[in-house]
């Protein structure tokens, strides 16, 4: 299957569209940030029929996006806080990612809660009754039985068989419960800006906006270094943790979320992630989640950030000791710090509405994950907080906002019920020629991927020894996602870079290739 027409990202489109955009003619809204929101964003508008001109310093998903949990929450920590409107919220956007508009990228996800000693029985029917909770919600949102399983204990010996490396002392057996992950979080957002792309909209990557106005930007190719203007009807600053820095009077309180990534042999075989308890917490989790690359993550920590925000966040040592020590509580065989081959950090933009003659700001965790959609002096419009999940929801309220600010003739929001570039049902993917692991990355276009290493055996081999992503992957990315040099590749759309050693191992391997897709 070759992509939608008009799909494709490349140099070659992006030269054609930032020659049409700059110093162009006025398009109807431009779109500042190309992660989730702003790719969404991106989507909402061109699907209106809008013209539309989304610009990113960087790359798709450059920042937050990339560095999630790659989790599509239902909303169960907003029920035990008493946020029933997020937490609904949150299920409806996570049924409509499963079931509509991207079922190759999001696949309901088992997790088990290990009933250690350290976890009483009064916690343990707490957290069973928090699941069951959690399932309802699902029936609210009406989200299908076989999308999403129902919760229930399991005794000893299907916790152990579900994940051996638990120490099995006092286990007292677990409980089951479900929710949705992503194949990986860049990918989503590199499906929203083609799907954008195929409805029109210039997607415009290394641009830099260097000041927004309410009639457009002054814009900067940070591959040449030229200057101009991108002049639109309507603004929308979805920048996330950098949206402060563009328009007066939003506050951003960046939270750091690190997570570690460990090699499968660490944990051993892991057929359903783990909820571990945080000791002293009474919903808090840190998260064990095997991935479709052999890779396991752990995560997450939610800490305050201070100072000025870096293009990349490092995790600090801190964080990665108390991962490590929480984890450890429940395993018979102790991970070491030798044994974290990677790890990653990602800032959540929360809206800091805390007053100013406050005694002290609240913990980051205390903070509404809710989105706000802000318009400033200016008549920029500004959509922070939220969340991955409530990703369109946050899009098309800023479309929304836009439209009634400049009175753009368009009709409502079509994205709940418009599939993304790969998207199909699931007995059409599970028909599909190619690699599960393939299907789950690229929905319909795996057999063109895989078609690409049929014609060139080269391309059949992979980039690093001993990892599953091909050559014939990374030069799909070139020719038709946006990629525009290794980093791209190896950090967003293959994610072999989050283990350092093994980005090493494949740079020479994926530039080579770059340079053979430049030739011809």
């Amino acid at each position: 299957m070759t992509p939608l027409s008009g799909s494709s990202l490349s140099a070659a489109r992006r030269a054609r569209d930032l020659t049409g955009s700059v110093n162009g003619d006025t398009v109807d809204v431009l779109v500042v940030g190309l992660g989730v929101t702003g790719a969404g964003a991106a989507l909402d508008a061109a699907a209106r029929g809008l013209r539309v001109v989304a610009v990113d310093a960087h790359d798709l998903a450059f920042g937050t996006s990339r560095f999630s949990s790659k989790l599509v929450h239902g909303g169960l920590r907003y029920l035990a806080s008493g946020r029933l409107d997020v937490a609904h919220e949150s299920a409806v956007e996570r049924g409509t990612l499963m079931e509509r508009t991207a079922p190759h990228l999001v696949h309901a996800q088992p997790f088990v809660l290990p009933l250690t000693p350290l976890v009483s029985r009064g916690q343990a029917a707490l957290a069973r009754a928090g699941f069951h909770a959690g399932d309802t919600l699902r029936l609210a949102a009406r989200t299908a039985r076989a999308t999403l399983p129902a919760p229930r204990r399991l005794s000893v010996v299907e916790t152990r068989h579900l994940a051996p490396a638990l120490r099995h002392g006092g286990l007292r057996g677990g409980l089951l419960s479900w929710d949705g992950r992503l194949t990986d979080d860049a990918r989503l957002v590199t499906a929203l800006a083609r799907t954008a792309g195929a409805h029109g909209a210039r997607v415009l990557t290394r641009v830099r906006a260097l000041e927004l106005t309410a009639t457009g930007a002054r814009v900067r190719d940070e591959l040449t270094g030229q200057e101009g203007e991108i002049r639109a009807r309507a603004v929308i600053n979805a920048a996330g943790v950098w949206a402060g820095g563009l328009v007066d009077g939003v506050r951003i309180r960046p939270s750091r979320g690190t997570h570690l990534v460990l090699r499968p042999e660490s944990l051993g075989p892991l057929t359903a992630g783990l909820h571990i308890p945080v000791p002293g917490e009474t919903n808090r989790f840190v998260l064990v989640l095997p991935q479709d690359d052999g890779r396991v993550y752990v995560g997450l920590t939610d800490e305050p950030v201070d100072g000025d925000i870096p293009d990349v966040t490092e995790p600090p040592e801190t964080d990665i000791g108390f991962l490590l020590d929480v984890l450890c509580s429940v395993l018979h065989v102790p991970v070491h710090r030798d044994d974290v081959v990677g790890a990653f950090a990602g800032l959540r933009p929360l809206l800091d509405t805390t007053p100013d003659d406050a005694d002290a700001p609240p913990r980051t965790a205390d903070i509404s994950r809710r989105h706000a959609v802000l318009t400033s002096s200016e008549g920029v419009v500004t959509v922070v907080g939220g969340k991955l999940t409530t990703y369109r929801r946050m899009a098309e309220d800023a479309v929304d906002a836009a439209v009634r600010l400049r009175g753009l003739a368009a009709g409502p929001s079509r994205t709940a019920s418009l599939p993304l570039v790969g998207a199909a049902a699931p007995h059409v993917l599970a028909a599909l020629p190619a690699p599960r692991r393939l299907v789950r990355r690229h929905g319909t276009e795996a057999p063109a991927v895989l078609a690409l290493a049929e014609r060139d055996p080269r391309l059949a081999e992979p980039v690093l020894p001993g990892y599953p992503v091909t050559a014939a992957e990374a030069l799909w990315a070139v020719r038709h996602e946006g990629a525009l040099d290794e980093e791209d590749v190896l950090d967003r759309r293959t994610r072999i870079g989050l283990v350092p050693s093994d980005r090493t191992a494949a740079l020479e391997a994926v530039r080579a290739l770059l340079a053979d897709a430049a030739r011809g």
